[in-house]
This record gives structure tokens, C-alpha cells and sequence, in this order.
């Protein structure tokens, strides 16, 4: 018995090391805890803003699940329609300008939030980082993987990393910013760990004027 669940599990990590599958897989992290923050953000009443924001996250996730499953044309193009130069110059600006806030909100304002901060900024350039190495080095990796025993092929499974660590990233960097907008409002947010791992941000009651 223990040699068949052995079996089962080499299958699996095959199957998610040397196929689109665990593309595909690794986009849950961007679609399933957003949707949670989604609906704890309605429950608690919070600003839409942040119900969007969350759903935004959920949105890009399932576009990258579709392309990931199906892997076609249709799918690739709602991912990687043209963008126009003016377009790209734009949202590198206002990538360059929420990460020059941050800096500022964790050195000047709120400094014991140093650590959710930087947490979600350094995650999400991780990622950024594993997906331009994937991109450069692929065929190697590619190659390196069938030399490896799948469990350790899963680790250079880059492009997968990409999408869990960039998810993970911008889901941290949503609870940041809900976290200095709920102080600001008064709130009184703490992040606890559902399960001892994910993070989430509670609230207690407003605290009277």
C-alpha cells in the first residue's frame, strides 16, 4: 500500500514539474484567499475599494488559470493582449509611485508596519525575479528537470513560483494597505493566521472620536 501511494505521489509531481498543470495549479493562491478577503471586506463593512481590489487579484488569477488549462489562443489573448507603449510607461510609473508611498507609510508614519511592507514588496520581487530567470534559462531548466527526481523538480519549477510568490505578494500588499487605511480610519486591525498560516486582517470596534 505504502508503495502504491509512493507511486501516485511521483505521478502527480511528474505531472505538475513537466506539464502546464502546475502552471495552472499555482494560480489558486490568486483567486481563492482574495475572494475570502473579498467577502470578509463586504462582511465588515470596509471601503469597496478594497472588495475591488481584492476581486482584481481573483479576475487576473482565473485569466492565468484559463490560459494555464487550455492553453489556447483565446485564452493567451486575454493575458497578453498589445499593449501601447504609453500604456506599459503608466503602469510602471504607478507601480514606481504605490512602491515610493509604501516606503514612505513604514518609515514615516507607520513603522512597526515595516514588516508586512517590505514582506509583500520582497515576495512579490521574488517572484518577478524567478520568472525573468525561467524566461532567460528555460530550455536548460527544462532539461535540468528530467535529470532530477520530480520531487526536486518542482523547486525549478520557476514559472510556477512566479505565479505563487506574485499572488502572494499582491495579497499581502492589499492587506497592508488595508491595514494603514483602517488605522487612519480608526479601526483597530490585527493580522492573525487562519490555520496558524494564512494571513488575514481582523478587526476590533471604531474607536470613538
Amino acid at each position: 500500500m505504502n508503495g502504491f501511494l509512493l507511486k501516485v505521489l511521483l505521478i502527480n509531481l511528474n505531472i505538475f514539474c513537466f506539464s502546464p498543470k502546475g502552471n495552472t495549479v499555482s494560480n489558486l493562491i490568486m483567486i481563492i484567499p482574495p475572494i475570502f478577503g473579498a467577502i470578509q471586506s463586504v462582511r465588515d463593512g470596509l471601503e469597496k475599494r478594497y472588495v475591488a481590489a481584492y476581486l482584481a487579484l481573483t479576475v487576473v488569477g482565473m485569466g492565468s488559470w484559463c490560459f494555464h488549462m487550455t492553453l489556447k489562443y483565446e485564452m493567451q489573448v486575454y493575458l497578453k493582449v498589445k499593449e501601447p507603449v504609453f500604456h506599459q510607461v503608466m503602469y510602471g510609473m504607478l507601480v514606481f509611485t504605490l512602491v515610493l508611498r509604501s516606503v514612505y507609510i513604514v518609515t514615516w508614519v507607520y513603522p512597526w508596519l515595516r514588516g508586512l511592507g517590505y514582506t509583500s514588496l520582497g515576495i512579490f520581487l521574488l517572484g518577478f525575479l524567478l520568472w525573468n530567470i525561467d524566461n532567460i534559462f528555460c530550455d536548460s531548466l527544462r532539461n535540468f528537470r528530467k535529470k532530477m527526481p520530480p520531487i526536486l523538480g518542482v523547486t525549478t519549477q520557476f514559472h510556477a513560483w512566479w505565479h505563487i510568490l506574485t499572488g502572494l505578494g499582491s495579497y499581502l500588499h492589499i492587506l497592508f494597505s488595508l491595514y494603514t487605511r483602517t488605522l487612519y480610519l480608526r479601526y483597530r486591525p490585527k493580522v492573525k493566521f487562519f490555520f496558524g498560516i494564512w494571513p488575514v486582517i481582523m478587526f476590533e470596534p471604531l474607536r470613538k472620536h
